[in-house]
């Protein structure tokens, strides 16, 4: 079925239902996640670590080693770091 401006009302519908079905999921398990951490926290593991750690994992070892290299770069020409080591 659709109206004069040519969208089919029930299938954006059924879309509009499908994405906020989706959204209330979300909501569900971002507290869920939200509740591990805090006992995590409670047994006296540090949250920020924890989260940076979960976010490492999802990436592929050469995608953390480019960050790192990049970052110790970084660090180096902000003088946040120590001399950078010779080379062999």
């Amino acid at each position: 079925m659709s109206d004069p401006g040519g969208v089919a009302a029930d299938q954006l519908r059924a879309f509009v239902e499908r994405i906020e079905r989706l959204e209330e999921e979300k909501k569900v398990i971002a507290d869920d996640i939200k509740d591990v951490y805090a006992e995590a926290k409670g047994n006296g593991y540090d949250v920020k670590i924890l989260r940076k750690v979960v976010s490492l994992r999802k990436k592929q070892p050469h995608e953390r080693e480019e960050e790192e290299a990049v970052l110790d770069l970084y660090m180096h020409a902000l003088g946040m770091a120590g001399p950078a080591e010779p080379e062999s």
